[in-house]
């Protein structure tokens, strides 16, 4: 008999898709700076939907948005953004599609400053990811101490969409905190990722 499987409540039930990126790649520490520009623009679109409504236009968005090229989205005119928004395979919502382009921007700027995105964002940890024990998925909460601060700074920099609650999910995501619940499966996984990069 096969052996159950425990994961994050969250995860369950909403489709393969979902249960795939649970199992694979929510929590897992991220360093490279195309995912985290990947993600920034995911979590802003999100902003007001689902998860599960961006993970099924997550191929669209690779498409739309020049595979998540931060240096290519900056470029993108005001032509293009009239086309992105005749596109059904993104959400077609002018504001959030404004603000990837003036993400990727400010993304390039940090680039510059920091040396790498990842380099900037990691330094709101630490450099070490968040290693929480939460038992039950009701217990984790939707912004911290960290996401207040950086949701505070990146705003500064002249970024959009990118409030405490949107940069949490962006954490949680990329792995800077591993929130899976104590009883899920990829919870001891996650944190092994973590000690074993420190």
């Amino acid at each position: 008999m096969a052996k159950q499987v425990t994961r994050c409540r969250w995860a369950e039930g909403v489709s393969l898709d979902y249960i795939e990126y649970h199992d694979k790649e929510w929590g897992v520490p991220v360093y490279d700076d195309r995912v985290q520009f990947e993600f920034l623009i995911l979590e802003g679109a999100q902003a007001g939907l689902s998860w599960s409504t961006i993970l099924n236009k997550r191929e669209g968005y690779r498409n739309a948005f020049a595979d998540f090229d931060a240096q290519k989205v900056a470029r993108f005119t005001a032509r293009r953004v009239e086309k992105l928004l005749q596109d059904p395979s993104i959400v077609r919502n002018r504001l959030k599609v404004q603000s990837a382009i003036t993400n990727a921007k400010a993304f390039l700027a940090v680039q510059d400053e920091f040396g790498s995105f990842s380099e900037y964002i990691w330094g709101f940890v630490d450099g070490r990811p968040v290693q929480n024990r939460f038992r039950r998925d009701r217990d984790i909460p939707a912004t911290s101490a960290v996401s207040d601060k950086l949701s505070k700074d990146l705003k500064q920099r002249g970024f959009k969409f990118v409030g405490s609650t949107i940069m949490y999910a962006h954490l949680q995501a990329t792995g800077l905190v591993n929130d899976h619940v104590t009883g899920c499966f990829r919870y001891r996984h996650c944190a092994d990722l973590a000690s074993k990069r420190g």
